[in-house]
C-alpha cells in the first residue's frame, strides 16, 4: 500500500464520515459546511450556504471566519479524499468538532442536495484585488460588493480626482462623475485626473480616459452638466453614494438636500490653503448614531467674507489630495458595510501643524430638512443669495 493511502485509511480511523444528506440536515441545525475545493472547482458549482475556503489557505483563513472552535464543521471537497487531509489540519488547530462529507460534492450531487452556480471573479480580476481578497473583511464577497456599486462623483476636480483614482482602483464597478467644467492649466497642480495635453476638454471626458485607463473594468458615466432642482433627482437617484467634491455654496445646499430626500449617504469634504475636514451627512444611518447633514450645522449661506475661494485664498496643492483620498476610505466602508463611517462626527486636518482633530456634527433636532417627522421642504434656489459668495472650495 502507497503511504498517501495509508494515510488515507488512518484518517478515516480518526476523522468522522458522513453523507451529503447527513451533512445538509446538519447544515440546516447550524452546522457550518465549508467548501475546500479550488475557485475552478466552486465555480461548476458548490452547495447553498457553504463556506468557501479554498484548502491552500484553509488553516490560514479559517479563524478569521470562525473563531469559535467548539463549532460543528463539515469539510466537502470533490470526492471525500482531500476533505480528510482538511479535517486534520483543523482538528490539529483546536477544533473539536470537525467531521468529512464523504464522496465530496460528486455525491452531493448524486444525492440531490441543493447547490448553486456561484458568481465568481475571474482570473484576471482575482490577479488585481488580490490584496483585497486577502482582507477577511472584504474578500471575494466583498470584492463582488463592490463590483455592482454605482458611486456619484460631484466634480472632476481637486477632491474628486483622488476620489475617483481610488474607487477606480478599488473595483467600484460604476462611477458617475458630474463636472460642467474644462480643463484648465492652473488645475494641474492638484487636479491629478487631468493632463497638460487634455487642456481645453471637459473634465469628464479627461477623467474617462484616465480612470478607463487605469482600470478598464469600471463603467464610467460622464454627466457634463451642471445640477440644478430639475435634475438633482434624477441624476442621484441610480446611486448608492453620493461624494460632494463640490465648489460652491448653492451646489452644497442642493447636494444637501437631494440626499436627505433621497436617504443617500453624502461624504463630504472641503479644503482651505493648510487645512481641510470630512463627514458623512447621512441622518437616515442605521448604525446607532442620528446623524446630521448640511443644513444642521450651515442651515444659512455664511457671507462672502467667511468663504473666499480657492482663487482668491489659495490651497496646498496636495491637500485636496488627502482629503478625496479619505473620501474614498469613507465611500468603501459605506458600500462595504464595514468599520464605522463619520457619521455625526467631522475629521479636520492642519497640516502646518500635523494634527487631526475629530469634531462632533450632531443633528439640529429643529433642522428643517432632516429632523424626526419634518416634512421636506422642497428645494431652495441658492444660486441668487450665494451670487456674491466666492466658491469657498477647490475647483
Amino acid at each position: 500500500m502507497k503511504a498517501k493511502d495509508r494515510r488515507v485509511q488512518e484518517l478515516r480511523d480518526t476523522i468522522t464520515e458522513l453523507s451529503p444528506t447527513e451533512a445538509y440536515g446538519l447544515q440546516q441545525n447550524g452546522a457550518t459546511l465549508i467548501d475546500v475545493r479550488d475557485n475552478e472547482e466552486v465555480a461548476q458549482g458548490s452547495p447553498i450556504g457553504a463556506l468557501r475556503l479554498g484548502r491552500s489557505f484553509l488553516e490560514l483563513k479559517i479563524e478569521d471566519q470562525i473563531p469559535d472552535t467548539d463549532q460543528t464543521l463539515l469539510i466537502m471537497c470533490a470526492s471525500g479524499t482531500r476533505s480528510l487531509f482538511a479535517a486534520d489540519g483543523l482538528q490539529r488547530m483546536g477544533y473539536s468538532d470537525v467531521r468529512s462529507v464523504s464522496g465530496g460534492f460528486s455525491r452531493w450531487k448524486t444525492e440531490a442536495q441543493p447547490f448553486e452556480t456561484p458568481r465568481m471573479l475571474d482570473a484576471t480580476a482575482r490577479e488585481r484585488y488580490a490584496r483585497h481578497l486577502s482582507i477577511p473583511d472584504i474578500g471575494d464577497k466583498g470584492q463582488l460588493k463592490l463590483l455592482d456599486s454605482k458611486v456619484l462623483l460631484i466634480g472632476a476636480g481637486g477632491l474628486g480626482s483622488p476620489s475617483a483614482y481610488y474607487l477606480a482602483a478599488a473595483g467600484v464597478g460604476t462611477l458617475g462623475i458630474i463636472d460642467d467644467d474644462v480643463v484648465d492649466r492652473s488645475n494641474l497642480q492638484r487636479q491629478i485626473l487631468h493632463t497638460e495635453d487634455r487642456i481645453g476638454m471637459p473634465k469628464v471626458e479627461s477623467a474617462r480616459i484616465a480612470l478607463e485607463a487605469l482600470n478598464p473594468d469600471v463603467k464610467i458615466i460622464a454627466h457634463q452638466t451642471r445640477i440644478d432642482s430639475s435634475n438633482v433627482e434624477k441624476l442621484f437617484s441610480d446611486y448608492d453614494v453620493i461624494v460632494d467634491g463640490s465648489d460652491n455654496l448653492p451646489t452644497r445646499y442642493l447636494i444637501n438636500d437631494a440626499c436627505v430626500k433621497l436617504k443617500k449617504p453624502n461624504v463630504h469634504a472641503a479644503v482651505y490653503r493648510f487645512e481641510g475636514q470630512i463627514t458623512v451627512f447621512w441622518p437616515n444611518y442605521q448604525g446607532g448614531v442620528r446623524g446630521s447633514c448640511y443644513r444642521c450645522m450651515f442651515p444659512e449661506p455664511p457671507p462672502p467674507e467667511l468663504a473666499p475661494s480657492c482663487a482668491e485664498a489659495g490651497v496646498l496643492g496636495v491637500m485636496p489630495g488627502i482629503f478625496g483620498l479619505l473620501q474614498a476610505v469613507e465611500t468603501i466602508k459605506i458600500l462595504l458595510g464595514i468599520g464605522t463611517p463619520l457619521v455625526g462626527r467631522m475629521l479636520h486636518y492642519d497640516a502646518l501643524s500635523g494634527e487631526f482633530i475629530e469634531m462632533r456634527a450632531k443633528a439640529n433636532p429643529s433642522c428643517h430638512y432632516c429632523s424626526d417627522g419634518v416634512e421636506f421642504p422642497g428645494y431652495e434656489d441658492y444660486a441668487q443669495v450665494c451670487s456674491s459668495t466666492p466658491p469657498p472650495a477647490d475647483k
